[in-house]
């Protein structure tokens, strides 16, 4: 089970790494290009709306209910039955979206409005009238990769782990191409990037069919009722809060963000993206082969594997997270810097970005905690436990939002979401606990122990001896990139021999 936990995590962590350093590329020339302006700000809102949608759906409540209901099926029913579980779940998936995206075309200022409010009430309409336009191109994204989430799901189930973590790079791919040559060719370049998300979506899917054949479980339309349908029904309608509580609070701060100054939503944005590479190394990785494993292994029940991945994934967890955490938390304005400071993109939005940062980089523990607890879980069918949690972080989140936000506007937008991140996984473990399905062993706080003193360490030598700030804003492209990667280089080195010092052999592990 070891090996092959690591070895699958290891694949998805390879590809989606692929994925978030283009995905920075991307982001790099977004802002170099656009800027950070009332302009990105409705792009970023037209396209967090179907993102947002994508992550509850799609790689949130439907994946996570979906794929143990097949991993089950796999288990111990036929292959003809697999293939109409397949199917019917398709079928219905498809024609669900289908209707939700022509209504949403239709009446896309009425969802920006929802969404966006604060575009609506300015005096210039032109924000609130470009974020509908964009909203009609990027909404179909939706159906789009709802459909590669599904076949994703599939995929996993049978333990194909590279080619669903590859596939984002492609979305990457296709913005870049569009922001770099598309633009030039529109009357409103900014609208490149809708079509390039558009372009993206039907890339994607259409990547992930041959494999789907290679394995026979390319899905085929199926109408009528399967007992599959019920049992997804039951478990996904809960699980739309439980199991993406994150992505409902960072859609309540772009709400809030849109009634603040322009650029807010960008600044929110860029430093999300930020939180979003390590939560996507370490959290995401984890999180996808931990379902697929803790599935399979419930319906053999096969309970010490169960519990050894769930070992396996808080230990690799929190020796990758907890210095990931640090290192966002004291270098953000080094990386905001290096990775956005170019022509519109000026100090101001830097320094605003930053700053946010910090406050999401100081949940990012929490964030990748709920990405393991929650999966533990659904593996089992028990999607209500998750949505406690998240109902109540939600809640708690809207609450620290309007009191954060007047005193530290859009960097209180971000505090409160890292806050109610840790409600949610403090809750999650209390239920762990309580259902006696796991608790921390004492290996794990003497793991904790010895990883928290080699945090201390690394960041005592980033606060003494990283470069300062003014050298950053002095340098080029290539000089920054040099500066916080000699940091970075230096940092991991300090905070690996330090562990190996402690006793900690990774191979052991």
């Amino acid at each position: 089970m070891s090996k092959s936990f690591i070895k699958s995590s290891s694949i998805v962590a390879a590809m989606t790494f692929i994925s978030r350093i283009l995905g920075l590329v991307r982001d790099f020339i977004i802002a170099r290009l656009f800027g950070a302006n009332e302009l990105t700000d409705a792009f970023l809102v037209a396209f967090r709306i179907p993102n947002f949608f994508r992550r509850l759906f799609a790689e949130g409540a439907f994946s996570q209910a979906f794929l143990p209901i097949l991993a089950e099926s796999k288990a111990n029913q036929s292959d003809e039955e697999v293939q109409l579980v397949i199917n019917h779940i398709a079928t219905k998936l498809l024609s669900i979206l289908m209707i939700i995206t022509l209504i949403a075309i239709v009446i896309a200022p009425i969802i920006i409005l929802l969404f966006a409010w604060g575009f609506y009430f300015k005096a210039d309409a032109t924000q609130f009238n470009l974020a509908s336009d964009m909203l009609r191109i990027t909404f179909p994204y939706l159906l789009l990769i709802s459909l590669t989430a599904l076949s994703g799901s599939i995929l996993n189930t049978y333990d194909n782990f590279i080619i669903p973590a590859f596939t984002p790079v492609l979305l990457n791919v296709s913005l870049i191409l569009s922001a770099v040559f598309l633009s030039k060719y529109l009357s409103t370049p900014i609208m490149a990037l809708a079509w390039g998300v558009l372009i993206g979506g039907i890339i994607q899917l259409g990547f992930q069919i041959p494999f789907l054949r290679k394995i026979k479980r390319l899905p085929k339309l199926q109408f009528g009722h399967h007992k599959a349908l019920s049992i997804l029904r039951k478990r996904m309608l809960p699980a739309l809060f439980g199991v993406s509580v994150s992505q409902i609070n960072l859609l309540v701060d772009t709400m809030i963000a849109s009634t603040l100054i322009a650029g807010s939503v960008s600044w929110l944005y860029y430093s999300d993206r930020l939180l979003e590479l390590p939560l996507a190394l370490i959290g995401i990785a984890l999180a996808t082969v931990a379902l697929a494993k803790l599935s399979n292994y419930h319906a053999k029940n096969d309970t010490k594997n169960f519990i050894n991945t769930i070992d396996k994934a808080l230990i690799y967890a929190i020796l990758l997270g907890l210095p990931a955490c640090a290192g966002l938390v004291l270098l953000a304005e080094e990386l905001i810097i290096t990775l956005f400071q170019y022509d519109a993109f000026d100090a101001l939005s830097a320094k605003k970005t930053s700053l946010s940062l910090q406050a999401y980089g100081s949940g990012l523990m929490a964030f990748i905690a709920i990405k393991i607890f929650a999966p533990i879980f659904l593996s089992q069918g028990d999607t209500k436990t998750p949505v406690k949690a998240g109902v109540v972080a939600m809640v708690s989140n809207i609450v620290l939002n309007l009191i954060l936000v007047q005193y530290f506007d859009h960097i209180g937008l971000a505090a409160a979401t890292s806050i109610s991140a840790l409600i949610n996984a403090a809750i999650l473990y209390f239920f762990l606990i309580k259902q006696s399905i796991f608790r921390f062993h004492i290996t794990f706080y003497k793991m904790l122990v010895k990883v928290i003193f080699a945090v201390t360490i690394m960041s005592l030598y980033i606060y003494y001896f990283d470069s300062s700030i003014d050298l950053y804003l002095e340098s080029s492209l290539i000089e920054r990139a040099i500066l916080i990667s000699k940091t970075i280089t230096i940092s991991i080195a300090i905070y690996f021999l330090t562990l190996y010092t402690l006793g900690v052999r990774l191979k052991q592990l």
